[in-house]
């Protein structure tokens, strides 16, 4: 009798566990229906985890696929609703026009472990977000950020990078350290002061578990930790993402404190000796973000926003001169025919170097390393299009829609630097070209991005010729989804040009 009640009571509580599942399962299906018929149409997301495995699966074509809902569509990213912005007029009205409104960010948890809601990238349109954008702001044009002291930095750079490449001339060479290394010198040499080595072993490490990071943020664990917070907390592939950060966060303490015991208030050296300052200034403001937790995670976004960007953008570029070598030739004799081989160029030059110039751009225009760019959120409740958009809801511009448009290039899914010349061979801006994005949450470091990209590409280009292995298998275009699109990992070969000199 004992046993006929233990198992009907086994089964009712099976039956109360089911019966829950559905339950949840169908009012899940009810508000997903609700929040739909109120919001831009959009693919079908599936309940609880929204459109996440269509993203995870095939993410440049579910971006691409986004347009047929027209100029807004929503997916949801597990839960939550994000409004993508697929016109260049829509993205203007809202990160322009209506800036301060769609200049928050969202709450995401795997971003809040890493950085515990400090900094500058990820942290929301508030009073700590605007403090701390104009010190940068500030300080970096204080040390040379758009003015001729920054570009010599990377003309030098730029020669230190070419004679490590020709150590390797006629050899298999895989570009990303030592491109990633010549392009975070800039920023480091304005931030800690100093340049790395490239064969310095820690800087090199450091190097490698950013981009591992990179891969990380929008892998299937990083994406797990959005929607599952609490795993945080369990042992697993996730716990890697922490580690990596802290690491990056231990190696910047370690130059703090040596810049603490060194400083020297008449006579700054880089944005940490200014940031310091700045928190003894700052001591007695009741309203001041200027912090130990603000200045680590300050520092680690201006080390990963000039590092990661511009050094993506510079690998893509190689491909796409690899993949196109009558381009690469065409830069080289234009460059030649008004540099020669020994004038290095400045950015005074992008005029006499149209083809070059549109080139570079051509490499962020469809090289397009953030499709959707760094998503928004709104500030407060507002319309768009006739549809009323709610506080917190996550704002995307389709920026690979945007760049791509049919209507707005005459090229748009081909690389051809002909989209930036007029018909006189002279270069010509394009309205849709938006790979900074725009309004208040716009790069921080465009100015900084644009001279390295011209002047490292022209240097490179100037002095040596890149090729694919004989062996190469056709390389996949699609690249790898993390924060930025990344290339697969791939080899060049590369010989000076020299033997061409007369």
């Amino acid at each position: 009798m004992q046993s006929v009640l233990r198992c009907l009571d086994l089964g009712s509580a099976g039956l109360v566990l089911l019966l829950s599942l559905v339950s949840l399962v169908l009012l899940e299906i009810f508000r997903l229906r609700f929040s739909r018929s109120r919001g831009p149409p959009g693919p079908t997301p599936l309940p609880f985890i929204g459109n996440l495995l269509q993203i995870i699966k095939d993410p440049l074509n579910t971006i691409r696929s986004m347009v047929q809902y027209g100029d807004l569509c929503t997916v949801y990213m597990g839960r939550k609703p994000m409004v993508v912005l697929n016109s260049y007029e829509l993205v203007k009205e809202a990160l322009v026009q209506n800036g301060t409104v769609f200049s928050g960010r969202p709450y995401m948890p795997l971003i809040e472990w890493v950085t515990k809601g400090y900094g500058i990238t990820f942290v929301t349109y508030n009073h700590m977000w605007k403090q701390q954008r104009r010190f940068a702001l500030h300080t970096l044009r204080n040390f040379g950020l758009g003015k001729k002291t920054v570009e010599e930095r990377v003309v030098e750079e730029a020669h230190c990078l070419i004679s490590e490449m020709l150590k390797h001339e006629g050899n298999l060479l895989n570009p990303t350290h030592l491109i990633m290394n010549a392009v975070s010198n800039i920023i480091c040499s304005i931030v800690f002061g100093d340049r790395f080595d490239y064969d310095d072993k820690r800087f090199t490490r450091l190097l490698e578990i950013l981009n591992e990071n990179i891969r990380l943020f929008a892998s299937a664990e990083g994406l797990t930790v959005n929607l599952l917070p609490f795993i945080k907390h369990l042992p697993g592939p996730q716990q890697k993402i922490h580690q990596n950060a802290n690491a990056l966060l231990e190696f910047i303490r370690d130059m703090v404190e040596e810049h603490r015991t060194t400083v020297d208030t008449e006579n700054l050296r880089d944005f940490i000796d200014a940031y310091l300052v700045e928190m003894s200034k700052q001591e007695s403001h009741e309203d001041s973000t200027f912090h130990e937790e603000n200045l680590l995670m300050c520092t680690a976004d201006l080390f990963l926003a000039g590092t990661l960007t511009t050094a993506t953008t510079l690998r893509w570029g190689l491909i796409f001169m690899m993949n196109h070598p009558e381009i690469q030739d065409r830069c080289h004799e234009e460059i030649v025919r008004v540099l020669g081989y020994d004038r290095t160029p400045s950015m005074d030059d992008r005029a006499r170097l149209p083809y070059t110039h549109a080139t570079v751009h051509e490499i962020l225009r469809f090289g397009n390393i953030a499709p959707l760019g760094v998503v928004h959120e709104a500030t407060e409740t507002t319309q768009l299009q006739g549809y009323t958009i709610p506080k917190g809801t996550q704002i995307s511009p389709n920026l690979m829609a945007i760049m791509q448009d049919k209507e707005h290039w005459t090229y748009p899914d081909t690389f051809n630097p002909e989209n930036f010349l007029d018909e006189k061979g002279q270069f010509c801006k394009n309205e849709s070209f938006l790979p900074f994005s725009l309004g208040p949450r716009a790069c921080l470091g465009e100015t900084l991005a644009r001279t390295e990209l011209f002047i490292f590409f022209t240097t490179l280009l100037q002095r040596l010729r890149f090729s694919w292995p004989r062996d190469a298998a056709p390389f996949d275009m699609d690249g790898i989804m993390g924060v930025v699109r990344m290339p697969h990992p791939f080899h060049i070969t590369l010989h000076s040009r020299e033997h061409g000199r007369h």
